[in-house]
């Protein structure tokens, strides 16, 4: 039965290249296809990951911790305590056991901004600033002047273009307005220390950033947070890690909500499944016409043998094994093709991994939450599903001419001219 098998392929190696000009061009062919298929889902991929990543360093992380209320009315009366024991131990442990990169806790309000000239609306976030560092894009941001020093630093960092909104510069002063717990307006002058700038550059509008401490006393709070935020090793592994935390919150009965970021951000919780579909069918679409052109290619090679296939039968060659001579150049010629796609892929992106300008369309990406630069993505399950969608589909488009050859009367197949 093996010898057998060795033959069948044998015989379906030298049958391919009995034409090669045909069979270059098709392998060609696939091999291209094979290549726009993993190439353009990389593309896709980088520019998912890119959204996912720069959404999760402004200031969203992987899980999130509020106040029951405080997504539906992000108002100071909306605050919770600080951590408790329990839920400080189990994070530091989950950073010791590197499960988690960071986390930290932040006062964060909406807040008006007025300088000598103009007043915009924006949220103020208090932060600690050294744990704030690896969580959010904040402490590799700043073009002018210096980082927040402390958790009590007086200071206040705004972004260039509200600094250039505001008509005011570094070392002036500006007067922030938000409300307390008993709903009444505070105010207070603060002076700008730093100037951020940041990709996508519409977050320099949004968000102005003072030491955690400072904004407690500004806002009359005590020792409340709005939120503490958790950073894990992978934003794909967000639930995953929000599930002990949940189970830790119920265990000590603390009044707190732990959200993941797809939960936080529902768009963009839905576009890693949306990019998952998209892949499926954009290799289905590409090889579905591919397969047009691989089925001609076996009908041609059939067509070109059928007194050879007549005459194999006459001397007792059974139609299965005629059959599976077909499928099997079929899957030789789809495996040379996948080698050579696969290959030049993964040739072609590696390089770009270090990321693509794509700077000359900057405000179109800026809209959709992108950075001026791409990074792909060259997974190792989209080289995967390409390879098995080929496979599986060109042995079912092959089903036909392997038939047809297999149905051949050996004495009609002999005297055919």
């Amino acid at each position: 039965m093996n010898h057998s098998w060795q033959v069948v392929w044998i015989l379906a190696w030298r049958n391919l290249w009995r034409n090669h000009r045909r069979t270059l061009i098709m392998l060609a062919a696939i091999a291209v296809g094979v290549w726009a298929m993993i190439f353009m889902t990389a593309m896709m991929r980088g520019m998912v990951d890119d959204m996912v990543r720069g959404s999760t360093q402004t200031l969203l992380g992987h899980v999130q911790m509020h106040h029951p209320d405080y997504i539906d009315d992000p108002n100071i009366v909306n605050s919770i305590e600080p951590p408790s024991p329990a839920l400080e131990s189990a994070l530091s442990q989950a950073v010791a056991d590197k499960t988690v990169k960071a986390w930290t806790t932040r006062v964060r309000v909406p807040a008006v901004v007025s300088s000598e000239r103009e007043s915009t609306g924006i949220t103020l976030v208090g932060i600690d600033p050294e744990a704030e560092r690896p969580l959010s894009f904040i402490g590799d941001s700043i073009d002018d002047g210096r980082y927040l020093e402390g958790v009590d630093d007086r200071g206040v960092i705004l972004g260039a273009r509200l600094v250039e909104k505001l008509e005011t510069n570094l070392g002036k002063r500006v007067v922030l307005m938000s409300q307390d717990p008993d709903n009444e307006v505070v105010d207070r002058g603060f002076r700008i220390v730093g100037i951020y700038r940041s990709d996508p550059s519409a977050v320099e509008e949004q968000f102005a950033f003072t030491g955690r401490a400072t904004a407690q006393r500004f806002l009359r709070m005590g020792d409340q947070v709005s939120e503490l935020e958790v950073l894990g090793q992978d934003y794909r592994q967000a639930d995953l890690l929000a599930e002990p935390l949940q189970a830790l919150v119920e265990r000590e009965k603390l009044n707190l909500e732990v959200l993941s970021w797809p939960q936080l951000d529902s768009y963009l919780g839905s576009m890693l499944p949306m990019m998952d579909g998209f892949v499926f069918i954009w290799i289905v679409v590409v090889f579905t016409a591919l397969s047009f052109g691989l089925v001609n290619t076996l009908a041609m090679a059939v067509f070109e043998r059928v007194r050879e296939i007549g005459l194999m039968q006459a001397l007792g060659m059974r139609p299965g094994a005629i059959m599976a001579q077909v499928l099997c150049e079929s899957i030789l010629l789809l495996g040379l093709g996948l080698i050579i796609g696969n290959l030049t892929a993964w040739l072609t992106i590696v390089p770009l991994q270090s990321g693509i300008d794509i700077s000359v369309v900057a405000e179109g990406m800026e809209m959709a939450g992108m950075s001026s630069v791409l990074y792909p993505t060259l997974l190792v399950k989209d080289m995967l599903l390409a390879t098995v969608v080929v496979l599986i589909l060109g042995v079912v488009a092959s089903l036909i001419p392997a038939w047809r050859a297999a149905r051949y009367e050996p004495i009609k197949a002999l005297t055919k001219i």
